[in-house]
């Protein structure tokens, strides 16, 4: 498969409605962004906003600009979007980090909250990184939380619960993983790429963080915004088929200048 241009990324993202006009309604994003702005820390994703966030028209002024919904507070159910043209650009600027840290060697975790659309996003980027260098960071042992274990699927970190790989949106599992690296004395990562909670709170403790959020997800753009988190790339984090994300993928180790796996 031939790395897509710009042009051709946008008009697949739009296609294959990773981006354009998404399958999340906005009567649901609206309400996860009135949840958030009520302070319901399930929508913080491992972020401590304190009282700046409580109008919930700000929140989707935020999310207007950074993933491109549509601004109307008026403009209450049905039909809602992301831009690909922030998709693209958010792109550009994760592999401006991720250029970095390939430059510089760095120790780089990955972890997901959606494995079944974006654990093979992480897990190629990841091989890109290691092939530069970097080291990605093995996480401890026997590590658990949210009464789950907390381990490592093809170089990702993941939550596992009854021999599935789970969905979640908790910051748990990134704690676990840090305090558990601070418990063994080990150094904690230069970067985190991730999603969810896992980048919210990876960002929170001061460490680089970037990562993916969907339109109904606000906090991670909120930390962009904030400086708390680097870069958040505007997409649908679970679209019909993982392999649409393979052309994104691809776009983003070329503009970091790493070799395609």
């Amino acid at each position: 498969m031939p790395i897509p241009s710009r042009t051709a990324l946008v008009e697949h993202l739009v296609r294959t409605r990773i981006a354009g006009d998404v399958a999340t309604p906005r009567e649901n994003n609206l309400s996860h962004y009135r949840k958030l702005a009520n302070g319901d820390r399930h929508y913080w994703l491992g972020l401590e906003l304190g009282d700046r966030w409580t109008d919930e028209q700000d929140v989707l002024a935020v999310m207007a600009e950074r993933c491109g919904v549509i601004d109307d507070p008026e403009h209450r159910h049905g039909q809602d979007t992301i831009d690909p043209q922030l998709t693209v650009d958010a792109l550009e600027r994760m592999a401006g980090r991720l250029r970095k840290a390939a430059a510089a060697k760095e120790r780089v975790l990955f972890a997901t909250g959606h494995p079944g659309g974006l654990l093979d996003v992480h897990r190629a980027t990841a091989a890109a990184l290691r092939a530069e260098g970097c080291e990605i960071v093995v996480i401890p042992e026997g590590l658990t939380a949210d009464e789950g274990f907390v381990f490592q699927f093809a170089d990702v970190a993941v939550l596992e619960r009854g021999a599935t790989l789970w969905h979640t949106h908790s910051p748990e599992p990134m704690n676990a993983i840090l305090d558990g690296l601070l418990r063994e004395e080990r150094p904690l990562p230069d970067l985190v790429v991730a999603d969810h909670g896992w980048a919210g709170r990876a960002g929170q403790r001061g460490i680089d963080s970037v990562g993916y959020a969907d339109c109904n997800d606000p906090a991670l753009f909120i930390g962009e915004a904030e400086g708390t988190v680097q870069v958040t790339v505007p997409l649908d984090d679970h679209v019909t088929s993982p392999r649409f994300y393979d052309p994104l993928t691809m776009y983003l180790l070329d503009a970091a200048g790493l070799a395609q796996g």
